[in-house]
């Protein structure tokens, strides 16, 4: 998916976005009629949305993360290799949702500023592309080393940096060492000694909230039909505007 979406295009989608988002709010802030009886019944069993249950399951990836985190002694600050400059490439319609939720509840201007930013770092990681360089270009909403959209960033954003493991459906086992400060700190430690994050059961649990967030209603033979895959970076997820509906 080419992140050369025409800046119209865009704007539109970010109108049509926030006007649907006001008239949520609109709706969640009026008065509901009493409920009664069965109808009541039905209510209160109603269970969290996809974004709600896209939020515990962020906070679970970050209390398991801190856990393996302070076992390997590991803490960013004053990192020199910073994990914003990094090109991570994101791959859910639901997180890329759940981002530009929180870029439509900013102010205009930081919006703004935001948008200005993520043009910017689109055509310099183009430029790094087509120079056959790894792009390293800082995260269009980091504000001097803090995160502008702290509860909104992306499940990447939140797990990098410790050794971690994934078990694929194909039962391929997937490894990743760690960052450069984590293999630092236990280079030399036995294998098993080593804190290591099984992100397996955060995939899947994604992996559920993102077939449920773009079902389209059944498709040939009863089959759910979901939109193509993501493979965009945060600052075109930006560009592009909220992804549709």
């Amino acid at each position: 998916m080419s992140a050369r979406k025409p800046a119209s295009l865009a704007s539109a989608r970010i109108s049509a976005a926030m006007k649907a988002a006001g008239r949520m709010a609109t709706t969640q802030d009026a008065a509901s009629p009493p409920q009664s009886g069965q109808q009541a019944a039905k209510g209160s069993r109603k269970g969290p949305g996809v974004f709600a249950r896209l939020a515990e399951l962020y906070a679970d990836m970050e209390r398991a993360y801190a856990q393996t985190a302070h076992a390997a002694g590991l803490i960013c600050a004053n990192c020199e290799d910073n994990c914003c400059l990094t090109h991570f490439q994101h791959h859910t319609h639901v997180e890329w949702a759940y981002l530009w939720k929180g870029m439509l509840a900013l102010p205009e201007a930081r919006r703004a500023e935001y948008l200005r930013r993520a043009h910017d770092v689109v055509a310099q990681c183009e430029a790094a592309r087509a120079a056959g360089v790894v792009p390293r270009v800082m995260c269009p909403v980091n504000d001097d080393g803090l995160c502008g959209l702290y509860a909104h960033r992306l499940m990447i954003c939140r797990m990098h940096g410790t050794r971690n493991v994934l078990l694929r459906p194909d039962g391929q086992r997937q490894m990743f060492r760690g960052c450069h400060r984590f293999c630092g700190l236990t280079d030399g430690q036995p294998d098993e000694a080593v804190p290591t994050l099984d992100r397996t059961p955060f995939y899947r649990r994604l992996a559920e909230l993102e077939m449920e967030h773009c079902a389209k209603g059944a498709g040939k033979g009863g089959a759910p039909r979901v939109a193509p895959r993501v493979s965009l970076t945060l600052a075109e997820m930006l560009v592009y505007g909220p992804p549709k509906p």
